[in-house]
């Protein structure tokens, strides 16, 4: 069911997003060659509790952790443990944060260390492909428009474009509707109104666009083995215009302001 949420909701996701954001900044301060993923799970765990939010992903339908690590060729729900980090490693932090009932959800990829020229290409481009969905992202678009707009940075790039694992809208609960897929037509879909809110999160693979799912049931992989990247954001559509929510307390939030920085950068 889509949710139309209230300013006052919003205020609401907008302390998750902070937290998330939060996360990010500690795990990424903190990866290095030599540290587990579980580590960093634990560490995520502590950011969460200290900012007054609760994991969105521990339990649910029975996931065992706070984060999502996943490396290399994994690219999504990989649950972190014993793995070791290595240099040069591109490694996917997918995290999400309950205030007072209100989901926040993101995820940031990076390198442990330096990375190849490939992997840094590909790191780079999967986070253009977001701000370009999230661009799309405004009242009176469909959402094919952002599907769209994604595959195309995918696919210019020579990627394969994640097609199982989609975006979705977010709220009261972490996956609400509607489905947002990293591909589709412009044009299609459904019309995105003031009061909702979306997650964008492309996933792109060195290789082809086809997956797999290890024993664990949790943790999908490249099917080809290639490395994977994954980036999203928490974007609301709130009455004082589009806002990304999933950013650093104090940090402007505004789409439009966020996308002119970018072009100027």
């Amino acid at each position: 069911m889509i949710t139309i949420k209230s300013p006052s909701e919003f205020a609401k996701m907008r302390v998750a997003g902070a937290c998330v954001a939060a996360v990010h900044q500690a795990v990424r301060e903190a990866a290095e060659p030599g540290m587990t993923t579980g580590h960093l799970d634990a560490l995520s765990a502590k950011v969460i509790e200290e900012r007054g939010c609760t994991p969105s992903f521990l339990g649910y339908y029975g996931y065992p952790s706070s984060i999502c690590a996943s490396p290399n060729s994994v690219i999504v729900h990989g649950i972190p443990g014993d793995y070791v980090l290595q240099e040069g490693d591109l490694i996917s932090i997918d995290v999400g944060a309950i205030y007072e009932g209100y989901h926040g959800d993101a995820a940031i990829s990076f390198g442990v260390g330096e990375l190849s020229l490939e992997r840094d290409r590909l790191l780079t481009t999967t986070e253009e492909a977001m701000w370009v969905g999230l661009a799309k992202a405004v009242p009176g678009n469909r959402v094919g428009d952002i599907g769209a707009a994604v595959e195309a940075v995918g696919h210019a790039a020579g990627y394969g474009v994640v097609r199982e694992y989609v975006g979705h809208g977010i709220g009261k609960r972490m996956h609400e509707e509607p489905q947002v897929p990293n591909h589709g037509k412009a044009g299609k879909g459904m019309k995105l109104r003031t009061g909702m809110a979306l997650c964008i999160e492309p996933m792109f693979n060195l290789g082809t666009h086809e997956t797999a799912v290890l024993d664990d049931e949790w943790t999908v992989v490249t099917a080809d083995g290639s490395t994977s990247c994954h980036w999203e954001h928490t974007i609301a559509l709130t009455e004082d215009g589009p806002q990304v929510f999933t950013l650093p307390d104090g940090a402007e939030t505004n789409l439009d302001a966020l996308l002119a920085a970018r072009a100027l950068s």
